[in-house]
């Protein structure tokens, strides 16, 4: 089984990955913003907690603009999972991404 902590506070991810509980983390931007701090920022803290997997959300709606989030978003770190709208954008942005080796 693994666990993902589904939260963007870094002191609750810190404190279960020294416990050895985090195998990723899911986030969104909904997470990210009641922090006050600047989602790079946080999804590259959150990165440097674990190996696994980090989830991190696109707001665009437009296949363009996700991708453009995408793709910044994958250079935060080499850990980074796109999390894109199950919608046909989505799925097109999902695609392009994934052809590229996201």
């Amino acid at each position: 089984m693994k666990f993902f902590v589904d939260t963007a506070e870094v002191a609750d991810i810190k404190s279960l990955a020294a416990a050895g509980f985090v195998d990723g983390v899911t986030t969104n931007p909904s997470l990210i913003a009641k922090s006050g701090r600047k989602m790079a920022e946080v999804i590259a803290e959150i990165c440097a907690l674990t190996t696994g997997h980090v989830s991190a959300e696109v707001t665009a709606t437009d296949v363009q603009g996700m991708l453009e989030e995408g793709r910044y978003l994958r250079g935060i770190a080499s850990n980074v999972c796109i999390k894109v709208p199950l919608t046909e954008a989505g799925l097109i942005t999902c695609r392009t991404l994934a052809g590229e080796g996201t």
